[in-house]
């Protein structure tokens, strides 16, 4: 779990939107699929799952105020 918050309000908004963003194409490309819009192979699966989890992480970034990259020492500019 993390100790303290390493990013500011701007960064917290930008990764609760763009999780938001992410989870909602994720689910609409499971929509897709399941209707039979975009083909089922391993590309669009993983690409989906990638959405998914992508998502998943923006969220939490922007609740907690934790940014993993930053953590990590990578610089990132919000």
């Amino acid at each position: 779990m993390p100790r303290e918050c390493n990013i500011d309000a701007r960064g917290k908004f930008l990764r609760l939107v763009g999780g938001s963003v992410s989870l909602t194409m994720a689910i609409i490309a499971v929509g897709l699929l399941y209707l039979g819009f975009i083909p089922s192979n391993w590309f669009t699966i993983s690409s989906v799952i990638g959405l998914f989890a992508g998502g998943a992480l923006g969220i939490y970034e922007g609740r907690s105020g934790w940014c993993i990259a930053r953590a990590m020492g990578i610089w990132t500019p919000i």
